[in-house]
């Protein structure tokens, strides 16, 4: 499902505290940068800053931890395997999260798009200090983007000595004027766009988690607004030794800058006991409430030992895009090359034999992405697709650039499967991070389901921008009983009562429609209250999202999103 380079595609970016995503338009960004002639100057690579250059533990080392110790006879008695364990629910992730802060004695590595500092942010922080203050090294690499926490908190922590901060690609800092990050956004629109999408926790060189979810109220069950579905996966073993190798590569990049270069705010002992003591108060209030205490306070290593921790060993492939993939848009490469997670994922995708399940939230698939339907289905191959509907999205400009491939898709033979935006409180869709109707429900999840034997699982959608801007990371695992997991999550939030199933319209459905006001050739359908529903335009998103979309699909943006 490969898509054509963009000169200019979406971006997401965090608007009050909400994952949107942003559609920029290069038309009148060509023109504001003529606006802007005098230009800025190129930042210095990292590199020329003072910083150290750090790496992950050993192989060595890692095992002499609690945790390597552990792992060590299961690892003999599943070589060359990994272990894994989905995580679901926003519960379970983050209290997994905070099971890792609190295992971890040597090093604790965190790689994320989006870190807030909002509720659940605030208690992972403050899991993260609790680790720093026993004597473990903390890393922490947040793309610039969406990091507009650069406040006392953040920066506080950044001058404990055990821990370390980076931002990746910065554009600007706070410490500059509103102005010189706009003309820097301006004069460097394609050094902008490209962004670190990728997200990983790592311990002890150990145990990694991976998938969706950054670091925020949304991906974790804590939103009073917004309600994001997403998937992530433990992984235990050398797979943890291979994510560590690509963190390294982007904490130790020429565009992975201290915190300290962007923000020069002074921090001394008492502004980080006063952090320290905030974050304490913070996990006193909001810890139960917010279920990031783990439901079982056994040490990790002890439930590897007991195998509790339920653990299924397999085979497994990880692949990440090179940090030079931003390098692009230093070298005047305005399109952008396709990237190694992607290609995997693609090759994967190719060579499925019966089933393809597709979690992709934002889904562009361009007419090379078509005819990879046609190709499938001709060979018999089942291509079923989940993607948000125009009422769940957070991405309107995106959905304008998917809207045009429904009819094409279904007619290359694909099921085509559409999020609905409100999820039935108490339904079985609860054990997949769903909670109740309180609550805007979105599709965040980016994972493939192949054969029903292989899960991919990472930060990937299937869109230009992941293809040819952002970088992006992908784990494969070959495993029956995980992917069969997955299937079951597939069949439950593609169901009636959780999304909309989109189909070509019926002659006699086309027929009761000529003359109406709304004629269209797909049927949108669903359960509601043990009823059947139809509908003829995209349902629940009302007259505003109908219009921003039907604005969008007459803008010259296609090839941008």
């Amino acid at each position: 499902m490969n898509a054509p380079a963009l000169p200019y595609a979406s971006s997401a970016s965090r608007a009050n505290g909400v994952h949107r995503r942003a559609h920029p338009f290069a038309l009148l960004a060509a023109c504001l940068c003529l606006a802007l002639a005098a230009g800025c100057a190129t930042r210095p690579p990292a590199s020329d800053y003072p910083r150290q250059s750090t790496a992950a533990m050993s192989t060595a080392d890692a095992r002499a931890t609690p945790l390597g110790a552990a792992l060590a006879a299961p690892e003999a008695a599943h070589p060359d395997q990994s272990g894994f364990r989905l995580l679901a629910t926003g519960t379970d992730s983050l209290q997994m999260r905070v099971a890792l802060a609190r295992a971890a004695t040597k090093t604790l590595d965190m790689q994320y798009y989006i870190a807030n500092e909002d509720t659940t942010g605030k208690l992972l922080l403050g899991s993260a200090l609790y680790a720093a203050d026993r004597g473990v090294r903390v890393r922490m690499l947040v793309d610039d983007l969406n990091f507009h926490d650069i406040d006392r908190l953040m920066a506080a922590l950044n001058s404990h000595p055990n821990i370390q901060i980076r931002v990746f690609n910065p554009y600007g800092s706070t410490s500059e004027s509103m102005f010189t990050r706009t003309r820097n956004f301006f004069t460097n629109v394609d050094q902008f766009t490209r962004r670190m999408h990728n997200k990983a926790t790592i311990v002890d060189n150990e145990l990694v988690i991976v998938g969706g979810r950054n670091l925020g109220d949304e991906y974790f069950s804590a939103s009073p607004t917004l309600q994001f579905t997403d998937l992530d996966v433990l992984g235990a073993g050398p797979v943890a030794r291979a994510v560590s190798d690509s963190f390294d590569a982007y904490w130790n990049s020429a565009v992975s800058y201290p915190l300290s270069v962007l923000n020069h705010q002074k921090f001394d002992a008492h502004d980080l006991d006063t952090a320290r003591d905030d974050l304490r108060q913070h996990w006193r209030d909001t810890a139960e409430p917010y279920n990031a205490k783990p439901l079982n306070a056994t040490p990790l290593a002890q439930q590897i030992t007991r195998g509790e921790l339920g653990l299924v060993w397999a085979k497994w492939h990880f692949v990440a895009d090179s940090p030079e993939k931003i390098a692009g848009a230093h070298d005047g490469d305005q399109h952008g090359q396709m990237g190694d997670a992607m290609r995997s994922l693609l090759d994967q995708i190719h060579q499925a034999n019966r089933s393809v399940l597709v979690f992709s939230p934002y889904f562009v698939p361009h007419e090379a992405g078509v005819q990879a339907i046609r190709d499938l289905t001709a060979r018999g191959v089942r291509v079923a697709i989940l993607t948000n509907s125009l009422a769940a999205t957070d991405a309107i400009a995106v959905q304008a650039g998917y809207s045009p491939y429904r009819v094409p898709m279904l007619q290359a033979g694909a099921e085509l499967y559409e999020f609905k935006p409100v999820q039935p409180a108490g339904s079985p869709q609860r054990r997949f991070g769903i909670v109740g109707s309180q609550s805007r429900a979105s599709l965040h999840a980016k994972a493939y389901v192949i054969d029903d034997s292989t899960l991919v699982i990472g930060s990937l959608n299937l869109d230009p921008r992941s293809a040819n801007l952002n970088t992006e990371l992908a784990l494969s695992i070959d495993s029956a009983p995980v992917a069969h997991e997955v299937t079951g999550y597939f069949a439950l939030a593609s169901s009636p009562k959780a999304s909309y199933r989109v189909t070509l319209a019926t002659p006699a459905q086309l027929a009761s429609m000529r003359g109406s006001a709304i004629s269209s050739p797909l049927v949108w359908t669903d359960e509601e209250d043990g009823a059947i529903r139809t509908y003829n335009l995209d349902p629940g998103a009302g007259f505003y999202r109908n219009l921003l979309t039907g604005l969008f699909l007459l803008l010259p943006v296609d090839n941008q999103l």
